[in-house]
């Protein structure tokens, strides 16, 4: 497979492409979005090739998942071996070794001195769908707390605590009960009219001043669901001290803070998880996407005095599945030799740099944001109002992938770039290119 990347291709979708998507639309849910019309033959570090031969450089890394690129060498190895020896084994009903060393290894990385416990799930919402769980267990309190514009997952629990989309809600209620939603710290966007730093984090002070003094005990909250830089609403980046302020309201009432990690962590910030740049230490993470490189994985990782749960009230079949555990090891083991977190750091910024550029020429660039490889562009109509450019968003996401690029939206009207964790400036410099060119093109038929 080559590492050419197209300026322009002109056969999208290609005859072969042509077929499988009207198979997909004969066999499968109609519930699935789809972004643009690629078809995947195979896909190795950071380029993908389509059943046309068609290349792509891939700055959506399977939605933030594929942190060590596609089919790194040594996490396929560990995938080769571990299915010769031990595909499935029930790791509530039995022991493995796999499950017990992954857990052991990934408390040790999780934030805070103390010891952690933790509980192995496939996907991001399982995650969230067990930490929902245990919070109520252990507190023995019902109400939740989450963020307007969070994104936790499709599971019925998880979706109850997502207020990113309403189509994620319609027609699935009555969802659970007893959730709130509150402003997320989006700056840019100040639910309150501020400006940070004069504001003193209000965002903060609404939960005392306003939600717990008229509506909500803070005796009965289990819990804040919280991303500490919020996903698929626009990869929002808190200002310095809210994610602080935050625990520290969250300490004052034995309300446990949950840190949703589920996409900014596994080093895409630069830090093992982002709540590190803050020094926070929650007292659950919601682990999962770049956690095996691809395989299905999550966790729930809790402090031991919080994991209080008993034998049997929580359990699952295929989590920390022994092939998806040895992903996850080697996973871990490249972020480590390869300096990966280093490298999302520095090229991060390098990739910023370029956007930020790109920014003085465009007449749609209203905001740039993220830490290390999760950065997100927000795309507006007029800087002065912010009418939000929802459409043209679309069109210049699209305008990427007809150039070779691979991005996806976050937000009504943000692209996001969160490739694989080892991509060089060279590649986040064509990536930049690539957009600027389609940004551009859509901006010159405005």
């Amino acid at each position: 497979m080559t590492n050419t990347v197209p300026n322009l291709i002109t056969s999208l979708p290609g005859p072969k492409a042509k077929e499988y998507l009207k198979k997909n639309k004969q066999a499968v849910s109609p519930s699935l979005p789809h972004a643009y019309p690629l078809v995947i033959k195979e896909a190795h570090g950071c380029v993908v090739e389509d059943l046309d031969g068609n290349t792509f450089l891939d700055f959506a890394a399977g939605i933030a998942v594929c942190s060590t690129g596609h089919c790194h060498p040594k996490v396929v190895k560990a995938i080769q071996d571990q299915a010769e020896k031990l595909i499935h084994i029930c790791g509530a009903d039995f022991y493995d070794p796999n499950y017990i060393n992954f857990c052991e290894r990934l408390g040790s990385l999780a934030p805070g001195d103390g010891p952690k416990k933790v509980f192995l799930g496939n996907s991001g919402a399982e995650a969230v769908e067990a930490a929902l769980k245990l919070a109520r267990n252990h507190t023995k309190r019902f109400h939740i707390i989450a963020f307007l514009g969070a994104f936790h997952g499709r599971t019925m629990g998880a979706i109850s605590l997502t207020a990113s989309k309403p189509i994620y809600h319609q027609g699935f209620g009555p969802l659970l009960s007893n959730i709130t939603h509150v402003p997320y710290a989006y700056c840019y966007r100040c639910a309150y009219n501020l400006t940070y730093p004069e504001c003193n984090l209000a965002c903060v002070d609404y939960f005392e001043n306003t939600l717990f003094a008229h509506k909500i005990s803070p005796e009965e909250v289990a819990a804040i669901f919280v991303e500490p830089v919020q996903g698929e609403g626009g990869y929002i980046v808190p200002p310095n001290g809210w994610l602080i302020k935050l625990r520290e309201l969250c300490d004052k009432y034995g309300i446990l803070l949950v840190a949703d990690e589920v996409q900014s962590g596994i080093g895409r910030t630069g830090k093992m998880f982002a709540a590190e740049h803050w020094g926070v230490v929650p007292d659950i993470i919601c682990s999962a996407k770049s956690l095996a490189s691809g395989m299905p994985l999550s966790a729930m990782i809790a402090k031991e005095e919080v994991m209080t749960w008993p034998p049997g009230a929580h359990g699952s079949t295929f989590g920390g599945n022994p092939v998806a555990t040895a992903a996850a090891q080697a996973t871990l083991d490249v972020i480590e030799e390869e300096h990966l977190m280093q490298n999302a750091e520095k090229v991060g910024s390098a990739l910023k740099e370029h956007l930020f550029g790109i920014a003085e020429s465009s007449k749609m660039i209203g905001d740039i944001r993220g830490l290390g490889l999760m950065i997100g562009v927000e795309l507006v109509k007029d800087k002065v109002t912010k009418v939000r450019a929802k459409k043209e968003t679309e069109k210049v996401m699209v305008a990427c992938f007809e150039r070779g690029l691979m991005v996806l939206p976050c937000g009504p009207n943000s692209i996001r770039f969160s490739p694989p964790l080892n991509i060089t400036e060279k590649e986040a410099e064509t990536a930049a290119e690539i957009f600027a060119e389609a940004l551009f093109d859509v901006e010159s038929n405005m």
